[in-house]
């Protein structure tokens, strides 16, 4: 073999073995490190009534809660610290029948403030194992796992005062400011019946809340046509796997991938928001580029200035006792 022939062979071996090692540092950050880098993003967003007092709402979504993940619980608890107004879940907060123990003491106190959830997928059946390429090429053809206890869930909830909006409207106050709120069952699953909470939010409440798992635009057009001034979902993961100057690769719905975490405007009145989430499939246990996250939301008048867009892209890691940095 002539020696311009070895040096290629050696040469094609080196960027085989660089590739190789590349790959394996790439999946150890992404499922050893990146995946409980627990993150807190904030942003402002103005969608609030004229000469509104600032809303403080905190965001949770897709925890995909297994028994043993302590850290994740101990985190989420200490949310509590942010003093939240508001406390928005946006579901598939299980991974396991034996998980809802785990998500109640997560919420700890949190359940003591005022707060309304959907449920998701993940709330009603157990992960199962996927091809990868499912997500890349996405069916109409669901697998779904065991049924979860997601009864148990929503009692535990609704025992600590949150609203429950699948396919119902309602009114609370918040510290004397009035919430019109609304949601739909997981769209993901075909579930939503928007008709059921159709028509127009009442117009003299400081906020018009929408919610729902997952983000399909056939959803959030509907609740911008009837006025909602807000949107809240999670269900994206925020890509989970994302390429940096890209972004991310899928969104698992019809979102496109612009959208998949973080503010953004759906028409002429209304706001978008989707969480990247907490958690991952048990099956697929890795993030890259898109750390698990809770959202901090400043909602402020409508005539505020603000850059939501901007600040929704801010993260930071959240220090239980030290606030945020």
């Amino acid at each position: 073999m002539s020696d311009s022939v070895n040096d290629t062979v050696r040469t094609l071996g080196r960027l085989a073995l660089g590739t190789t090692a590349l790959g394996a540092a790439t999946l150890a950050y992404a499922a050893g490190f990146e995946r409980t880098h627990w993150t807190l993003r904030q942003a402002t967003l103005p969608v609030l009534a004229e000469g509104a007092r600032p809303l403080r709402v905190l965001h949770l979504s897709d925890l995909h809660m297994l028994p043993g993940q302590k850290s994740k619980q101990r985190w989420v608890a200490a949310l509590d610290e942010l003093n939240p107004d508001l406390v928005i879940n946006t579901g598939d907060n299980l991974a396991h029948k034996q998980a809802v123990p785990a998500v109640v003491r997560a919420l700890g106190p949190l359940l003591n403030r005022p707060g309304a959830f959907v449920f998701g997928s993940n709330d009603y059946f157990a992960p199962k194992p996927k091809n990868p390429a499912r997500y890349l090429f996405p069916s109409n053809k669901r697998i779904h796992g065991i049924p979860l206890p997601w009864r148990d869930l929503r009692a535990a909830f609704l025992e600590r005062g949150w609203h429950d909006l699948t396919h119902t409207r309602t009114l609370f106050t918040v510290d004397g400011r009035t919430i019109a709120a609304a949601g739909v069952d997981d769209p993901h699953l075909k579930r939503d019946r928007y008709d059921d909470i159709a028509g127009k939010p009442d117009r003299q409440a400081t906020l018009r809340l929408g919610v729902t798992h997952s983000p399909e635009p056939r959803v959030l057009d509907r609740f911008a046509e009837d006025g909602y001034d807000l949107v809240m979902a999670g269900h994206t993961h925020g890509g989970q796997l994302r390429i940096p100057g890209y972004g991310a690769i899928v969104t698992n719905c019809q979102l496109d991938r612009s959208r998949a975490r973080g503010a953004s405007r759906w028409g002429a009145h209304t706001w978008l928001h989707v969480s990247a989430g907490l958690g991952t499939s048990p099956y697929a246990p890795v993030r890259f580029a898109c750390p698990p996250e809770a959202s901090l939301l400043t909602l402020v008048p409508r005539t505020t200035s603000a850059d939501p867009a901007a600040e929704a892209s801010r993260g930071a890691r959240f220090n239980p006792g030290a606030g945020v940095r």
